[in-house]
């Protein structure tokens, strides 16, 4: 056993460079991580650039609301695309290999998490360096740019779990199509494109206020529209935990009944 638990951080890396190696085979793989944020920072920044003269919009620059979001999306996309990884060994046979190798079960999950962090500076560069070119403002500094990581890394491995929880019990690549329309929903249902206190009351505005993607993207969002404040980054913080844990245990169980 010994022998083993040494071995899991190595069993650790390999799998989550041969998750990152994908994404040289299939540069498609980079269209939701990176083309599809960047169109969301540069097609609602544009469309919806009016929203900055609503009375109590928290900022007057448009990109430095939106930039987060469009990071934040890419990152939980960077997480789905680790588990569709798995899910593509599934289908092929060759996840039976992991299964049987002399190592810790852990590190099958733990491959996917840290591919899918490393992916996530994918759309966090080209994002935050496309939007800071185009005029976005972070008044907060590296602080600021701190807890957009912090929260981008979270979604991240909130979106690996999810997805590989979802993926040992379907063993296909299309059932991460359900954790796309999750993301989706989520997403647009919480303060991506307008806070809170410019909604009109009525049924987006209570699921906005109870969708825990609302205080994820206020974490993350705060640093770009003021100064960091614990007061925004605990709930942030605690969805993170409260999710990875979750899902967490759904995948380490479906990975269990996957080995049975």
């Amino acid at each position: 056993m010994t022998t083993t638990t040494a071995h899991t951080p190595a069993v650790t890396l390999t799998l989550a460079g041969r998750s990152l190696t994908r994404i040289l085979r299939l540069p498609a793989a980079l269209v939701p991580t990176v083309a599809m944020p960047l169109f969301f920072l540069l097609g609602f920044s544009g469309s919806y650039s009016s929203l900055t003269e609503l009375p109590g919009f928290p900022t007057d620059n448009i990109l430095s609301w939106m930039a987060p979001w469009a990071v934040i999306q890419g990152s939980a996309f960077a997480g789905i695309g680790a588990s569709a990884g798995v899910a593509s060994d599934l289908e092929m046979g060759i996840y039976d290999r992991f299964v049987m190798a002399p190592t810790t079960r852990i590190s099958l999950l733990l491959g996917p998490i840290a591919a899918a962090m490393a992916r996530v500076c994918l759309p966090v560069t080209t994002v935050l360096t496309v939007a800071l070119l185009a005029g976005a403002e972070v008044p907060a500094g590296i602080a600021g740019i701190v807890m957009l990581l912090v929260a981008a890394e979270g979604i991240a491995v909130v979106g690996t779990l999810w997805g590989l929880s979802i993926v040992y019990k379907l063993r296909t690549q299309r059932s991460t199509s359900l954790v796309q329309v999750g993301i989706f929903v989520t997403m647009f249902l919480s303060i991506g494109q307008v806070p809170l206190n410019v909604m009109h009351e009525g049924w987006l505005h209570t699921v906005a206020r109870v969708n825990p993607m609302t205080n994820l993207l206020r974490m993350a969002r705060q640093g770009f529209i003021g100064n960091v404040t614990w007061g925004d980054t605990w709930p942030g913080l605690l969805v993170i935990a409260v999710a990875a844990t979750a899902f967490g245990w759904l995948a380490r169980r479906g990975l269990r009944n996957l080995t049975r």
